[in-house]
C-alpha cells in the first residue's frame, strides 16, 4: 500500500514540475558508431577572391606561415605564401588591417608560384582571444529539442581556440558537440555598427552535466551554468580556415553548417536559419554588458566595454542546429526523479533532484561523447574540422 502511495505522489509531482519546468519528452539519441581510422579528406569549394580572402595557417613560432588559400582539394590546401607581404609577427588579421583587401586581393592574383600543404598540419589560422560572446538556442529547431522557450539569449564563453585536428578532452561528465559560425572582430567593434569581419567555423563543446547543474531552470535565457558547461580547454577547436568576405550578410545567405560524429550525419543547417543574425547578435551582446557569469571559482563578464565595443579578435558565436545529443529527459526520468526526491526525504530540492536523475540516465544511455569518438565538421568555403575525444 505504502509502494503505490509514493507512486502516485510522484507522478503528480512529476506532472506538476515538468509542467513547471517546461520540459517535454525526448529520447537520448542512439550511441554512435566506432569511429573510422582514416582521416577526412574533404574537397571543400573556395569563394573567388572577389567575395571572399581565405587563410590557412601552418607551421610553429618563426616558421609559421599564412597563405591565401585558392583551393581545397582531398584534404590538401593550395594557395599562395604571403610572406612577402609580412612584417615580423603578423597574422592574417593584422596583414589584413594594414594592407586592406584590394592590396592582398591584387597581391594573390600576380602570384606565379603556389604552395601546397595537407590539412592535417594547418594550425589555428589567426590568433585569436580566449574570451568570446555566445548565442544559445539561436536555430528554432534547436530550442525545441533543448526546451528552451524564452531564448535566443547570449552568455560568455572562456576557452582558447585550439586547431582543426586538436583532440577534444574526454571528460566524465556528458559530453556534447555544436557546429556553430563564428563571427571574428578585425578591429575593436561597436555593436552598434553592421557585423563586419571575418568567419571561421566552431564547435562549441559542452559538459551537459556541469551545464545542468549551474543552470537555473526557472530563468534559463538567464545564461546560468552555460559558462560553466562550455568553457575550459580543448572546449573550442576552430576551423582550419578563416574568411574575410567583402560583404558578410550576402555570403552567408548560401552557406550550410554540417556535423557528424563517426560518420554519422547529426546536424546539417542552412546557416540563415537562424533566428538573429550577426548585426542583433551584436545588439544583444552589448544588452548584457555587465553581468556575470559563475565560472570555475570566480565570475567573467561578456567581452564588452561599457561604450558597447568588442576588442579585436573575439569570436560571436552564433548558435547551433538541433541535432545536439541532449533532447531533454524522458517521463521516466522524472518519475524517477521525484522518486528519488521522496526516498531522501526531500533533503534536496525536487528540481535538484530530477537534474541529478536526467545526468544520471543520460551517462547510462552512452549517447554522449566519449574517447574514441570522431566529431566531423565542414562547410563549403569555411572548411573543416576533425576532432578525436581522448
Amino acid at each position: 500500500m505504502r509502494i503505490i502511495t509514493v507512486t502516485a505522489i510522484a507522478l503528480i509531482l512529476t506532472a506538476a514540475v515538468a509542467a513547471f519546468v517546461g520540459f517535454r519528452p525526448q529520447a537520448v539519441r542512439v550511441p554512435p558508431r566506432p569511429a573510422p581510422s582514416t582521416p577526412l579528406r574533404a574537397t571543400i569549394a573556395i569563394a573567388p577572391s572577389d567575395q571572399a580572402l581565405t587563410f590557412a595557417r601552418y607551421g610553429e613560432g618563426a616558421k609559421e606561415q599564412t597563405i591565401v588559400v585558392t583551393r581545397y582539394q582531398n584534404g590538401v590546401v593550395t594557395g599562395v605564401d604571403l610572406a612577402p607581404l609580412l612584417q615580423p609577427g603578423e597574422d592574417a588579421i593584422a596583414v589584413y588591417n594594414r594592407l586592406g583587401y584590394n592590396a592582398i586581393a591584387a597581391f594573390v592574383a600576380g602570384a606565379r608560384t603556389s604552395v601546397n600543404r595537407d590539412v592535417e598540419t594547418l594550425a589555428v589560422p589567426v590568433d585569436l582571444r580566449s574570451l568570446h560572446a555566445a548565442a544559445a538556442t539561436n536555430y528554432p529547431e534547436h530550442a525545441d529539442e533543448a526546451k528552451v522557450k524564452d531564448g535566443p539569449f547570449i552568455f560568455a564563453k572562456v576557452a582558447q581556440p585550439t586547431s582543426s585536428r586538436a583532440a577534444i578532452p574526454a571528460s566524465s561528465g556528458l559530453l556534447d558537440y555544436e557546429v556553430e559560425l563564428c563571427l571574428v572582430t578585425l578591429k575593436p567593434l561597436s555593436a552598434k555598427a553592421s557585423a563586419k569581419g571575418g568567419l571561421i567555423l566552431c564547435n562549441d563543446v559542452t559538459d551537459r552535466a556541469a551545464l545542468l547543474r549551474g543552470a537555473d531552470i526557472n530563468d534559463v535565457a538567464s545564461g546560468k551554468g552555460f559558462t560553466d558547461g562550455k568553457s575550459g580547454a580543448g572546449f573550442l577547436p576552430v576551423g582550419d580556415l578563416f574568411v574575410v568576405p567583402r560583404n558578410i550578410k550576402s555570403f552567408v545567405e548560401p552557406l550550410e553548417l554540417h556535423l557528424s560524429v563517426n560518420g554519422e550525419q547529426r546536424q546539417r543547417v542552412r546557416v540563415t536559419n537562424w533566428i538573429w543574425d550577426f548585426d542583433r547578435l551584436l545588439l544583444e551582446t552589448a544588452k548584457r554588458r555587465g553581468v556575470s557569469w559563475i565560472w570555475r571559482e570566480g565570475r567573467v563578464q561578456l567581452p564588452i566595454n561599457n561604450d558597447g565595443i568588442l576588442p579585436d579578435r573575439s569570436l560571436v558565436l552564433a548558435g547551433t542546429p538541433a541535432g545536439t545529443v541532449f533532447q531533454g529527459p524522458g517521463p521516466a526520468t522524472f518519475v524517477r526523479g521525484a522518486y528519488d526526491w521522496l526516498t531522501h526525504f526531500g533533503r534536496v530540492s525536487i528540481i535538484k533532484a530530477i537534474v541529478e536523475r536526467t545526468i544520471t540516465d543520460d551517462r547510462a544511455s552512452g549517447g554522449y561523447l566519449k574517447s574514441g569518438d570522431v566529431v566531423t565538421i565542414r562547410a563549403d568555403q569555411l572548411g573543416t574540422l576533425e576532432n578525436r575525444v581522448e
